[in-house]
């Protein structure tokens, strides 16, 4: 177990966006933040998103898996090799399927081949104790979010929002003083975010993306399609909750028969409404809306957040955090906790039955 003085600790994250790496360092004890240290990204090619998109909705002994595997350890190998003087790496994988109440979940790649290659302790298989034991297995940033409200001096509730492939929310007391505490945070998937519209782009006009929402920002929201997508049982479901990347597959076909520019905007619009659809399940109405992940990028999406939620939104960069990084940071962060032996998930952020830390720490082999 680490000792309870802060560490420099490496965190990554590869999305559900299918994007590349973010790699991102924290100094940290496991409780509280004391400073973020130095970022990188890799990209994925072309070629590689492939890959992972053909080994989406997979399980570890499925045709492809193997392949994409493969792809996820060497991507992060050559990143997590740009940094030094770490004592520790939190590794998530590449979420490939995610089925908490049937077969589990599925985060491609194996920490004890990035210990061995990094010569590092690696912390990865974060999901799977929580799913033991009841729980969705996901988000799991909350705890990391938490100790964020309390590194910004937040002093009442807020929301952080993190608008990557699939949308999740955060909502925050910094008031209490610890996260796995009743009453500290509520968290959940709200619905899709980014994820279709990349799709859609992909598909139609052979983009990775609407970048800055600007296809979005020349069409109409069809309405009948977003009061269609609102109808979702997932919306009706009490949180803790979670989705796997596809479970709103059916968006897409709801979207055919508009043109390029409509269906873009109709499926920014889903995503603003999934996440203002979730705030009524907050305990109170949070202060503000913090953003992280592509979504905060794209003016269109973030209007219509703020429209539909009617508070406040604003990109992390407001608070002094990096939205880009936010995630692997906090993997960097939930590392340090599962090595003291603290929770990283509670009932209110997963369902869990209790709290549990959640995670394996593979360490390198010793010198001969």
């Amino acid at each position: 177990m680490l000792k309870t003085a802060p560490v420099r600790a490496l965190g990554t994250m590869s999305g559900t966006s299918l994007d590349g790496v973010d790699c991102a360092v924290v100094l940290t004890d496991g409780v509280a933040i004391m400073g973020f240290g130095e970022t990188a990204y890799r990209p994925y090619t072309p070629g590689e998103r492939a890959v992972l998109a053909a080994a989406l909705g997979r399980w570890p002994d499925d045709p492809g898996v193997e392949e994409a595997v493969e792809l996820v350890e060497t991507a992060h190998a050559e990143v997590m090799a740009r940094f030094s003087d770490v004592a520790i790496a939190g590794f998530h994988g590449q979420t490939l399927a995610h089925d908490p109440r049937g077969r589990g979940t599925h985060q491609a790649g194996c920490g004890r081949v990035l210990a061995e290659v990094l010569g590092l302790p690696v912390v990865w298989d974060f999901r799977s104790a929580d799913v033991r034991l009841g729980g969705q297995g996901a988000p799991l940033a909350p705890f990391f979010h938490f100790a964020c409200a309390k590194w910004i001096g937040a002093r009442a509730p807020l929301a952080f929002v993190n608008l990557g492939g699939v949308g999740n929310l955060t909502w925050v007391d910094p008031r209490l003083d610890r996260p796995e505490a009743p009453g500290a945070l509520l968290a959940f998937d709200t619905g899709p975010a980014n994820a279709p519209i990349d799709d859609l782009m992909r598909a139609r006009l052979g983009q990775d993306c609407d970048r800055d929402g600007a296809l979005a920002a020349t069409g109409h929201v069809d309405q009948g399609v977003i009061a269609a997508f609102l109808a979702h049982p997932h919306f009706r479901r009490m949180p803790p909750k979670s989705l796997d990347r596809n479970d709103f597959a059916t968006l897409g076909a709801q979207v055919a028969g508009l043109s390029d520019a409509d269906a873009a905007a109709t499926l920014t619009a889903a995503a603003a409404a999934a996440v203002a659809a979730g705030l009524d399940h907050c305990p109170t109405r949070p202060d503000r809306l913090l953003v992280t992940g592509g979504g905060r990028s794209n003016p269109v999406m973030m209007a219509m957040l703020a429209a539909r939620s009617g508070l406040p939104v604003d990109p992390v960069e407001a608070v002094g955090l990096d939205g880009d990084m936010l995630e692997a940071q906090a993997f960097a962060y939930l590392a340090v906790r599962v090595a003291r032996g603290l929770p990283t998930s509670c009932p209110a952020t997963t369902g869990v039955a209790a709290a549990v830390g959640g995670g394996i720490v593979s360490r390198p082999p010793r010198a001969a």
